[in-house]
């Protein structure tokens, strides 16, 4: 037995073995003592001493239940099961050891089961191929990735600095490279925090391997025509062909799901790289992790997980043609407008499931009656989505016509299988009476058989002329035949007795014992029929795989819409303006996550105008005022008013025009790297730099504190020469807020202008107005901020005494440094 343990060791490197022995998993050595701290299991060993190998285990039902806490912790799991049945044909236990076999792999990157995923998010696995070296400013990397639950499967080439921005996007359980890339790619990902990297060798990243595997899972489709240009596709490619030498490796049925390989493009969505991300928490709460207190948990209104997961993408990667925006936008409109509409859809699809995941079950051979029921539901409610959209126009009329009503599907999977299906085939009885008649004649064997059962018993009665003698059946003693004592002289001799009761007893005969050995064996020849067809119906299923598969896409999109609609009808957003002239125009905007948080009334609306290269309106707007009076909610919700618009979302504002936005940077707030060896100044330059390096004219910047990380007088001069660089060289749309008042002084560069956050003094009090109006503040207010904070009176009353001696002296002594004629001196 350890034998065999040891070759699935060998035949699965890495992962924990879940070793299956009767009614328990078992772990040895070092997986047991790994999955013991990890399951919190008790760590045991048959033998005594130190060379005693250690045990844990679990019962073989808590499968799901520890796969959900390993896959969690990043783990691989390999389950090795009895190939061979614990029972002989005689129904004997079986002798001797039985085959044990490697039967499913389970790792982060390919968990497909339900039970293993969050509904709300895709679970990606993403390839890497690092191409040139560390310090070459032209350097590629190869891509891939895959959602194995949905099939879906893409792939591109990016600069290595958009790397890390690309791992946020996606946010995968799991990355794949070689062996000869580990550290490389570690530090590739290294920004967008933690990741799981799993190594394979390094010929699977060989073109010559990844076109061979590319092959085998696409068939004879020519990569041109799914998109490719070769050859300068080929490293994106070529990790594509890595992920399929991994689905092989360890989730072969997985393969059957992929339908087609896409090809990514840069430029064709917003591009947001992962600082931005993190800092305006479109889909995930930096404190939580969770989407609730995020952009996508204001709008998730959705009523199936395919929804969700779509919504998530969108937030994430918002358009950026015209066309498309404005198509989305239309849709929203239509729906507002129409609330007898949309809810007529909304309640179509309420409980519709998720048919994206059940789909790639089907495919990988997993799907059990439940599921199938769960399609048959799915599908039979198309026709009403149809016909609630009969007279749509637009994007909801294309959606209308690309969405099949599947009316094959539905009836094939409805008359096939009873309402309420089992889990597990295994449990039986889930095939619809009247579907198959020997399955029916079986069933009726098993049962007994009333119609044999009542004729025995009338048979019985006549021969022994006990008019109360029963026939009867438990699990127990099988049939029997029951006689009060008081008829005891009249039972025939050859009833042999079985059981006794109260007041009665009871006997079988030869033609009842007969008739049991029947019953047992059509329960399972029941059971061995009702599996059989189940296949059927699945392989039935899984040729209908594209057309479930669009059918699911158009219900994910027609859910988001929904969600939009309900959410900007509640809550009384409109519909931004989407332009290509370059301006973003707020009037009266509110933060969507902080309106949804805070009393209905209480958020203080504010007004915005930018346009780049400051045509009709500054182009770059310098925000003062005290900590706490909303500067970073004011910048924060102009970035998410123009997300929410190119997603195809209304906008909390009473009117909105957004110029369509091709890349979004927002620097708010920047912590230590210490894992790196960086400091806060260091981590907030390096994310500086990379808005100076990549912003382009139609680029929106958000900038936060710029240089507090140092000295004062360092911080300024770096402070105002990122304004000058945006103004003069990229003349972006920007919002930059300060401490940093004598940053007011450069609204005399043209396209800059000063915006203060209103505060009043109320005696000793500092009441804050959230207002955001023209002017520079003339103070920050600090030592206030620090009193309001809770710090000791003496410590704010020396801080009083320091500020004005501070503020004396900088009046009595100017600084009088030359600066070039084409600068701007703070101080003049």
């Amino acid at each position: 037995m350890m034998q065999q343990f040891e070759a699935a060791k060998a035949r699965c490197p890495g992962a924990l073995v879940f070793f299956r022995m009767g009614d328990f998993y078992e772990l040895f050595g070092d997986d047991a003592r790994e999955a013991a701290d990890l399951l919190d299991l008790t760590l045991t060993s048959r033998d005594k001493g130190p060379d005693a190998l250690p045990m844990a285990g679990f019962p073989h039902h808590q499968l799901d239940t520890q796969l959900v806490k390993l896959v969690a912790a990043g783990r691989h799991v390999a389950i090795c099961e009895q190939i061979d049945s614990p029972a002989s044909a005689d129904g004997k236990p079986a002798k001797g050891l039985m085959r044990r076999e490697v039967t499913r792999i389970v790792t982060p990157g390919i968990a497909a089961d339900e039970t293993l995923l969050d509904p709300t998010r895709s679970n990606w696995l993403v390839a890497i191929l690092p191409c040139g070296g560390r310090d070459d400013s032209t350097a590629q990397v190869g891509l891939a990735w895959i959602d194995v639950a949905a099939g879906r499967f893409e792939a591109a080439v990016v600069h290595r600095d958009d790397v890390a921005d690309q791992i946020l996007r996606l946010d995968p359980s799991e990355c794949l490279c070689g062996e000869k890339h580990r550290a490389a790619v570690a530090e590739l990902v290294q920004p967008a925090g933690g990741r799981l990297v799993t190594t394979r060798p390094d010929w699977w990243f060989d073109a010559a391997s990844a076109d061979a595997a590319i092959g085998r899972a696409l068939g004879s489709r020519r990569l041109e025509g799914l998109g490719f240009e070769l050859p300068a596709d080929t490293a994106g490619i070529t990790a594509a062909g890595a992920i399929v030498a991994y689905l092989e490796e360890n989730e072969p049925a997985a393969i059957t799901r992929i339908a087609t390989l896409a090809a990514w493009r840069p430029g064709r969505r917003l591009e947001i790289d992962e600082a931005s991300r993190r800092s305006l928490e479109l889909v995930r709460a930096v404190a939580t992790g969770r989407r609730e207190g995020s952009l996508a948990g204001v709008l998730d209104r959705t009523r199936s997980p395919m929804g969700a997961r779509l919504l998530g993408e969108w937030l994430s990667a918002p358009l950026v043609d015209k066309v498309v925006i404005d198509d989305r936008l239309d849709a929203v409109a239509t729906l507002v407008a129409d609330a007898s509409l949309a809810g007529r859809i909304a309640a179509t699809l309420t409980g519709i499931g998720d048919i994206e995941r059940l789909v790639g079950r089907v495919m990988t051979g997993r799907a059990g009656p439940r599921d199938l029921e769960r399609i048959g539901r799915a599908t039979a409610i198309l026709p009403d989505l149809v016909a609630a959209l009969n007279s749509a126009g637009g994007l909801l009329g294309d959606l209308r016509d690309g969405l099949d009503p599947c009316p094959d599907i539905a009836a094939r999977i409805g008359s096939t299988l009873r309402e309420g299906c089992p889990v597990f085939a295994r449990d039986g009885g889930f095939i619809r009476p009247g579907f198959d008649a020997p399955l029916d004649d079986l069933v009726e064997l098993a049962s007994g058989g009333k119609a044999w059962i009542t004729r025995y018993q009338a048979e019985q009665i006549e021969r022994t002329g006990i008019a109360s003698l029963k026939v009867g059946y438990n699990r127990v003693f099988g049939f029997f035949l029951e006689i009060g004592r008081a008829h005891s002289e009249k039972v025939p001799s050859d009833y042999i007795r079985k059981q006794t009761v109260k007041n009665a007893e009871r006997y079988t005969t030869p033609e009842l014992d007969e008739r049991q050995r029947q019953v047992l064996g059509a329960e399972e020849e029941a059971v061995r029929r009702e599996i059989l067809l189940l296949d059927e119906l699945r392989s039935f299923v899984a040729e209908q795989r594209s057309r479930l598969d669009r059918a699911a896409e158009v219900l994910a999109i027609l859910d988001v819409l929904v969600a939009f609609a309900d959410v900007a009808r509640s809550r009384g957003w409109v519909r931004p303006e989407i332009s290509e002239s370059g301006e973003l125009l707020i009037e009266a905007g509110r933060h969507p996550v902080l309106e949804d948080l805070l009393p209905a009334g209480t958020l203080v609306a504010n007004d915005l105008a930018l346009a780049a290269g400051g045509a009709g309106a500054p182009a770059i707007l310098l925000v003062t005022g005290p900590n706490m009076g909303g500067k970073s909610t004011f910048i924060r919700q102009a970035a998410l008013a123009a997300v929410m618009a190119q997603a195809g979302s209304f906008v909390p504002a009473k009117r909105a025009r957004v110029g369509i936005i091709d890349r979004l940077f927002a620097r708010i707030g920047a912590g230590d790297d210490l894992a790196r060896g960086a400091s806060t100044f260091l981590v907030e330059m390096a994310q500086t730099a990379r808005i100076l390096n990549r912003a382009t004219p139609r680029s929106l910047v958000i900038l936060d504190e710029v240089g507090r990380g140092t000295s004062t007088f360092d911080g300024l001069a770096i402070a105002q020469a990122v304004v000058e660089h945006l103004q003069g060289r990229i003349g972006c749309r920007t919002l930059f807020a300060t401490h940093y008042l004598q940053l007011a002084a450069l609204d005399r560069l043209p396209g800059v202008a000063n915006v203060q956050v209103l505060v009043k003094q109320h005696k000793d009090e500092l009441v804050f107005l959230h207002q955001v109006v023209p002017g520079a503040a003339d103070k920050s207010w600090g030592v206030h901020v620090a009193r309001l904070a809770g710090v000791p009176t003496d410590v704010i009353d020396r801080a009083r005494d320091l500020l004005l001696g501070f503020e004396s002296d900088a009046v009595a002594k100017p600084r009088r440094k030359p600066v070039a004629q084409d600068q701007l001196s703070l101080f003049e």
